[in-house]
């Protein structure tokens, strides 16, 4: 049985956020809100809770789970050949809706779906979402919908969605945005920008003047 906790009443929301990192320490899904849409976690590094989270989503491993942290010091351990123009992004706009494809470091023993040596990491600006990574650590993360269905703005949908198959829902109320985030692989010698989002290339080329857009 789901368990459900409004995250703007202070103690419910202490509550909802150890129970959740519980679930997830477990092997458990979650429900989290976030600056862009409400996400579905699981721990990055249990292939079998990401293979439950895609699973839930009824999402293939041709499409791999992005990863969620709470501070831009988890990089260190998580990618590597990080350019200083992929620095730069971050310090520019995060937390914030820009995701960035890096090459992880070989040495990770985790299983997000066919990455092909890489992960799609960000960093969300939504304080229960932060407080739950800080908590937590890194945390494989998708929209809270079934593929094709629309991403839920709130707690009430992706509920209807994915029901009894999340241990825990963290109610954040509406989310701020809808717009997705926008999604730049750093992996080369230049910037690409994979999907435009929340950020357009314009505001992006204000950072790093050679970002190309691609085809």
């Amino acid at each position: 049985m789901a368990r459900r906790y409004d995250c703007n009443d202070a103690t419910d929301r202490k509550t909802g956020l150890r129970e959740a990192a519980a679930a997830v320490r477990r092997g458990e899904l979650v429900v989290l809100p976030t600056d862009t849409v409400y996400g579905i976690g699981a721990d990055a590094f249990s292939a079998e809770a990401v293979g439950d989270l895609l699973e839930a989503k009824g999402r293939g491993r041709n499409m791999p789970t992005p990863v969620l942290i709470g501070s831009p010091n988890t990089l260190h351990g998580l990618v590597t050949d990080f350019s200083e123009q992929a620095w730069e992004l971050v310090d520019a706009f995060w937390p914030g809706a820009l995701t960035l494809v890096a090459r992880h470091q070989p040495s990770l023993q985790w299983d997000l779906g066919e990455t092909h040596g890489t992960v799609a990491v960000r960093m969300p600006l939504h304080p229960v979402a932060i407080e739950l990574l800080t908590e937590f650590g890194p945390m494989a993360v998708s929209s809270a919908n079934l593929t094709g269905h629309p991403a839920p703005e709130d707690c009430d949908a992706a509920q209807a969605m994915l029901g009894d198959s999340v241990s825990v829902y963290l109610d954040g109320g509406p989310t701020p945005g809808i717009v997705p985030s926008s999604i730049v692989d750093v992996t080369g010698k230049v910037p690409v920008l994979l999907r435009a989002g929340a950020l357009d290339a314009e505001e992006l080329r204000k950072v790093v003047p050679d970002l190309e857009v691609a085809s």
